[in-house]
């Protein structure tokens, strides 16, 4: 059985944290990628695990100022397992690559203003993108991809890790280096997701992330400034649409660590939501924590 509407549409502004579930109401999480976003690696075959959390406790109904009643709160812990393979072909001139991305997510969820209390365990919406495609310069990396997020994941639920929904999503992005050495980067990447409608004929709104990231190498380490902006593009359409459009925008700060001996990259970041808009559902503003672990074989 899947979610009643009124469920769905109050999840969509809860923030409803897996790498395959976003924080807006498409399926993309801002926030996964931070320093050097726009980079693609270099042919083989590349395991990346996401581990995020996400937790929110201010909430407040479309265009409110003031936070619903009662205590609400939401906790979102997932683990985005991602399968990278650039092939050694070229197309376009770029190295050209395919990936997968399978989420494990445990949300938790407490909305009193709703009567909501639910918790619970499960695999996400699985994301197929047959096209990757990365340029290198002598200065510069730059990135294109295509790809779906699939209907996969289970909806029974309130706090059930799917979405309802299709949805397609291109990439675009640039990597700069202000230096020949390369110890300077800054870099933008962004989703844009066209939403597809679910059961009850209800499409929310499509939506475009940018990621950026400001970064220095000091040794063998590379830190930085990272952050977040994601903005609802289109209107709502269906049962119960609104005219109200979701925003979201964030700050924070990453450091990437590597261990070469091994072949592994350990990044770990933290991003304070500064402000957040509603769309169909309440407005949520919480903290992002996010833990990746790159391996090469």
């Amino acid at each position: 059985m899947k979610k009643t509407f009124a469920a769905a549409t109050l999840l969509a502004g809860l923030a409803s944290l897996s790498p395959l579930a976003a924080q807006a109401e498409g399926h993309y999480v801002p926030g996964v990628e931070g320093i050097q976003a726009a980079s693609v690696p270099p042919p083989g075959f590349y395991y990346l695990g996401y581990a995020v959390n996400y937790n929110a406790n201010s909430f407040r109904a479309p265009g409110s100022s003031t936070d619903l009643p009662g205590h609400n709160s939401a906790t979102v812990t997932a683990l985005a397992n991602r399968f990278v393979w650039m092939t050694g072909h070229k197309l376009l001139g770029a190295d050209y690559g395919v990936e997968a991305i399978v989420p494990l997510v445990r949300t938790s969820l407490t909305i009193n203003a709703a009567g909501l209390a639910d918790s619970r365990t499960g695999v996400g919406d699985v994301y197929v993108g047959p096209l990757v495609l990365g340029w290198h310069g002598a200065q510069w990396d730059a990135v294109a991809a295509a790809g779906m997020w699939l209907d996969s994941g289970s909806t029974d639920h309130p706090a059930s890790a799917g979405k309802g929904f299709k949805s397609t999503m291109l990439t675009g992005g640039l990597t700069y280096y202000f230096d020949a050495a390369k110890t300077i980067s800054g870099s933008a990447l962004m989703r844009f997701e066209r939403n597809g409608k679910t059961d009850s004929g209800f499409r929310h709104g499509n939506q475009a992330t940018v990621e950026w990231g400001l970064a220095k190498v000091f040794g063998p380490v590379q830190a930085g400034v990272v952050g977040y902006s994601q903005w609802q593009t289109s209107n709502d359409s269906g049962p119960g649409a609104s005219a109200d459009k979701s925003s979201r925008h964030a700050l924070g700060a990453e450091l990437v660590y590597p261990i070469a001996s091994v072949g592994v990259f350990l990044k770990g970041a933290v991003y304070k939501e500064l402000r957040a808009e509603a769309g169909t559902g309440p407005q949520a503003k919480g903290t992002l924590v996010r833990l990746t672990m790159v391996k090469a074989f």
